[in-house]
């Protein structure tokens, strides 16, 4: 077996159990073992830990940027292409709980632990999907694009959370009960975007 699939099969691998699994799952040598290699074995391409839980949510990042692309492909109008990213973004991490929790963690966006890594720093895996927004965000006419897109993506990735862990539905209680979940949380994307766009025009 060439490096090449190796270093594949062990991102493979880890990308089947943090799905199925959660992120507790990822331990070194589980990786390993599922990939039928030595516990040594992932050294000789990711020299730490890290740097293989980096190149996992890369992966993960990879995914989300693929559905922006899909999502964003057939509209037109600024707002609504955020609204459809806004909406992919939510989806995905309810969908991905294990790979999205994954691809936020502080240590890994911070590069801690990847020296000698071979690949790049997970951090450069979202500011092309982060510019994109950005891009969008000044489209719909922001002052300040940035900040607004900053605040836009906070409020989309509290409303994961905080969905994902059920206590948005907790704290909605009878308005939320007898709703469909998608309709719920299209709503509430719906609200995002008039807080930090201000209210549709159309």
């Amino acid at each position: 077996m060439n490096e090449g699939p190796l270093r594949e099969r062990l991102i493979d691998v880890g990308v089947e159990m943090v799905t199925a699994e959660g992120t507790a799952a990822l331990g070194l040598r589980e990786i390993a073992r599922r990939a039928g290699v030595s516990h040594g074995a992932p050294r000789r391409y990711f020299p730490t830990h890290q740097a293989l839980l980096s190149a996992i949510a890369r992966r993960g990042f990879a995914d989300l940027g693929a559905r922006f692309a899909a999502a964003g492909a057939g509209e037109a109008a600024p707002r609504e292409r955020v609204r459809t990213l806004a909406t992919a973004y939510v989806a995905y991490a309810l969908e991905q709980r294990g790979m999205f929790e994954l691809m936020f963690r502080h240590d890994l966006l911070d590069s801690t632990g990847q020296e000698g890594s071979d690949g790049p720093r997970l951090r450069e895996s979202t500011r092309p999907l982060f510019a994109m927004l950005v891009g969008l965000v000044s489209r719909c006419g922001a002052a300040d694009p940035e900040v607004t897109a900053a605040a836009l993506w906070a409020n989309l990735h509290g409303v994961a959370q905080l969905w994902g862990a059920g206590s948005l539905p907790l704290a909605l209680g009878d308005a939320a009960d007898g709703t469909d979940p998608g309709a719920y949380v299209a709503r509430l994307v719906g609200a995002a975007l008039d807080a930090h766009l201000g209210a549709d025009p159309s």
